[in-house]
């Protein structure tokens, strides 16, 4: 029995927990709603809703003619609440729509599409990804009058999410320069160093978090929109650009070369008009910009016979030597301490003047005169090189400059025959940029100015920023130190070691540069190929820089491999800058030689020019409005004959804009490429040559 009523007593316990059980979970949920209830919706409106961060629109780079180099394109994913839209709206426009979205991405059928809308708009999904490929802007807009989509994103439910992509329209020009940045905001050149101003300031926005873990934009009052990145200006001209990287890489080709660089700069300001730098693909086809060899670390090697130009302004500066002097080579050999220098010509020079050793590059010459005159004061010597302002890195607007290296005399490194060695070039480093600078402050009176990249940093007309340019030394040397200098320059392409790029059009001067290469600790029959100089040497307007590494084939040395990039590059700047060729501009302006109270004419449309005449009040009268006409150079009056476009050959496009050029061009099944803006100044092939399959005309406008 007491048994028995034990068992009896535990189950009425049990049935009364349960029932105090029973009783408190709906407490607890009530207490859970009330006094709890903020706290936990204010907790899921949190992990719902975000304010995220909008990216602003990342500014535009320049050329120096106002070629866009690179600009931020917007495209978009389309995406759809199809719970927003009204029954009536969904019937009415579903099937229309389903077709229209069918026949455009052309990767599922209508009813395919139809089908995912309504799953989605049953299942009452906000947010519905319509189809992952990006579309443009004028897809966009067009997509955004079909049905449903034309009620917008509050009546239609239709999402236009805009994702911005980096576009350069010049393709690979110059892209080493322009550089790129990645999502860590690490990268290389323009968009690299310039990346606080082209980034903007990002907005922020409201979005709601939604199955899947997809964020879905909400409109807010309180989002803050984005302000855009400032515009950067360089100093780079498109047209330079594109025959530098032509004619670098087709030397570059021909030699099998290692890697090659070219800078181009413009003497009074030092505005960088070009840079190019191409290396071998890994591949070993063909080449392609990777590495900024010109201003990088890597690109510091040693500069060969192009620093002789140091040495002699030390040398000239000193008063030590005199350029008619004359001097013993012997036999092209000479032993310092445990070491012998040759000359490059077998067998040596014999006696010859200090001017002919520079231009001829002995290196037997040099290295006697430094050692001569500074051997017991190497500092002296060296002093010259922080004199000239090539000891530190310039401070470039470029990231990642090199810095120079040079051995300190009394350094565990400095032995007997460093001075030597160094006076031609070898022992320290130098990249490319820096021993421009050199010749073009030669090529400047004596003044070294900075190289500059970038003239200006703005946004739409506003300007927010200049860079002028900076001047590094106003004068490394003495005037007559200096125009000794430029006598030797010119020297070496009259009767030097370039003497194979002399031309009657123009004058150059210049220093070639031959490094044999340090391999494993030993000089390789492997070469640094390279000439520096400027042009024209009566009248300096361009300095340049030309740097072949590796190059195969027979008379690998600078004269014979660097020089003759120099002169295709300088003959072609010298074609294009009317300021240079006077010549030219006079062919211009004598085909413009109309009266000064008509306007110059150029080539275009008959009823587009008839209109223009007609508000002027002119008198004249064109063939047909249904014509491409141009003019004909008369003395008093305007004269338009009819250019005929419909005969199956190359049209005749001079003088035309570049839309209509493009227009005729193109509806004759040529495929155009062009550099600068205005009108058609050139064209790569003459008017009348036979039309065939695959040709390509190239337009140079100005």
């Amino acid at each position: 029995m007491n048994i028995k009523r034990s068992i009896v007593l535990r189950v009425r316990v049990v049935f009364i927990l349960v029932a105090l059980a029973a009783c408190a979970i709906p407490y607890k949920i009530a207490m859970v709603q009330v006094k709890e209830g903020e706290k936990w919706r204010a907790k899921a409106e949190q992990v719902n809703f975000q304010y995220r961060e909008v990216p602003a629109t990342r500014g535009n780079i320049y050329a120096t003619d106002g070629s866009l180099l690179a600009t931020s394109l917007p495209f978009y994913r389309v995406a759809m609440d199809p719970t927003v839209a009204d029954q009536d709206q969904i019937k009415a426009g579903i099937d229309s729509l389903s077709r229209l979205l069918s026949g455009f991405f052309r990767d599922k059928s209508a009813t395919a599409y139809k089908r995912m809308i309504q799953d989605a708009r049953g299942d009452k999904k906000r947010y519905l990804i319509l189809n992952r490929k990006q579309i443009g802007y004028q897809d966009m807009q067009k997509m955004a009058q079909w049905p449903i989509f034309r009620e917008g994103r509050m009546g239609g439910g239709v999402i236009f999410e805009k994702v911005e992509k980096r576009y350069r329209p010049f393709n690979s020009l110059a892209s080493r320069t322009v550089g790129f940045l990645n999502e860590d905001e690490k990268g290389a050149g323009l968009e690299y160093s310039f990346n606080s101003y082209l980034k903007g300031q990002d907005g922020k926005a409201l979005f709601q978090r939604l199955a899947g873990g997809v964020w879905k934009p909400v409109f807010d009052a309180e989002d803050i929109k984005p302000e855009n990145g400032y515009d950067v200006y360089t100093t780079l001209n498109v047209n330079i650009q594109d025959v530098a990287e032509n004619a670098l890489r087709k030397q570059l080709e021909d030699r099998d070369a290692a890697f090659g660089s070219v800078i181009v700069m413009e003497v009074k300001t030092g505005h960088i008009k070009a840079m190019s730098n191409l290396q071998k693909n890994k591949n070993g086809q063909g080449y392609s910009e990777s590495y900024n060899y010109a201003v990088g670390d890597i690109g510091n090697t040693e500069p060969g016979s192009t620093f002789k130009l140091l040495s002699m302004l030390a040398l000239l500066e000193e008063n030590k030597v005199g350029l008619n002097e004359l001097i013993e080579t012997g036999n092209g050999a000479h032993r310092f301490y445990n070491q012998t220098m040759y000359d490059a010509k077998w067998g040596g020079y014999g006696t010859i003047t200090i001017k002919e050793a520079f231009e001829k590059s002995s290196n037997v010459a040099i290295s006697k005169l430094v050692d001569m005159h500074f051997g017991s004061s190497p500092s002296k010597f060296m002093a010259y090189i922080d004199k000239v302002g090539l000891s530190e890195p310039f401070g470039l607007q470029l990231a990642g400059e090199g810095k120079p290296f040079f051995k300190k005399p009394g350094s565990k490194t400095w032995y007997g025959t460093s001075l030597p060695w160094i006076s031609i070039g070898y022992e320290s480093k130098l990249n490319p940029i820096h021993t421009l600078a050199l010749y073009n402050a030669v090529a400047n009176d004596g003044k070294m100015v900075k190289p500059l990249f970038v003239k200006a940093i703005g946004r739409g007309n506003q300007v927010e920023k200049t860079f002028a340019t900076e001047v590094v030394r106003e004068r490394i040397a003495s005037e007559k130190t200096i125009q000794q200098l430029q006598r030797l320059l010119e020297g070496v392409v009259l009767q030097g070691t370039a003497k194979n790029i002399l031309n009657e059009n123009y004058s150059i001067a210049g220093k070639t540069g031959t490094a044999q290469k340090l391999i494993n600790g030993k000089y390789t029959e492997t070469y640094y190929t390279s000439f520096a100089g400027y042009f024209p040497a009566d009248r300096p307007k361009y300095s340049m820089i030309v740097v072949i590494d590796s190059p195969k084939g027979f008379a690998a040395y600078g004269g014979d491999v660097s020089a003759p990039v120099f002169k295709e590059i300088a003959d072609r700047i010298f074609a294009l800058d009317m300021e240079l060729n006077p010549r030219n501009q006079s062919k211009i302006l004598q085909a413009q030689s109309q009266d000064p109270a008509l306007p110059v004419i150029h080539a275009g449309k008959g009823e587009e020019l008839q209109g223009i005449f007609e508000k002027l009040a002119l008198n004249v009268k064109s063939p047909s409005s249904e014509d491409w006409v141009k003019p004909v150079s008369t003395t008093t009056k305007v004269n338009l004959a009819i250019n005929n476009t419909e005969v199956p050959v190359v049209p005749d496009v001079s003088g035309m804009p570049l839309r209509d050029a493009l227009y005729i061009l193109e509806n004759k099944g040529l495929k155009v490429s062009y550099r600068g803006s205005g009108n058609v100044l050139e064209q790569s092939l003459e008017p009348g040559t036979k039309l065939s399959s695959d040709l390509t005309i190239n337009l140079i406008l100005g």
